[in-house]
């Protein structure tokens, strides 16, 4: 199986990016986590990227908040998928990251997740790798199913409470 990759663009994104850690685990993903900035580190994060594939990754999340620039910057030298994180701040509540990181200029795609949205990076990921897997492809119907069951219990309880 791929790897997926996780880079921060700070430690200080390592809460938030510690929801995507989880996911990954949870579904048996194996993965690295790495803290590369796209202005304070950018030959090391352009070294990773160009060598990603053949360091054996499927694709690589890339969270960063304020001047979000790290997913573009890695997709930048990647032909990998790139899932980014924008990174809620207190200075703008993560609409800067969110607008830094979708606004990709034609030819460098970068697939975007909610502001925060770190599970949510994990699982498109998983399911790009589940497209020739299908045990993951299976592992994932079975997430969706029982969170279906959580609703409806969640909707039974309510019902029963106000429906009477």
């Amino acid at each position: 199986m791929k790897k997926i990759a996780i880079i921060m663009g700070s430690d200080s994104d390592l809460p938030i990016v510690k929801k995507a850690i989880d996911t990954l685990v949870e579904f048996g993903v194996p993965h690295e986590v790495h803290v590369f900035s796209a202005h304070r580190t950018p030959e090391e994060s352009a070294l990773f990227s160009k060598s990603a594939r053949e360091n054996g990754f499927g694709a690589i999340i890339a969270a960063a908040g304020m001047a979000a620039h790290l997913a573009g910057a890695i997709a930048a030298n990647t032909t990998l998928p790139v899932v980014g994180i924008p990174v809620s701040s207190n200075n703008m509540g993560g609409i800067d990251a969110l607008l830094s990181t979708v606004q990709m200029p034609s030819g460098i795609p970068v697939a975007t997740v909610a502001v925060n949205g770190a599970s949510n990076a994990a699982l498109l990921c998983i399911q790009m790798l589940a497209i020739e897997d299908s045990e993951l492809a299976a592992a994932l119907n079975a997430k969706r199913q029982k969170d279906r069951e959580t609703v409806l219990k969640k909707n039974a309880a309510v019902e029963e409470e106000f429906n009477k």
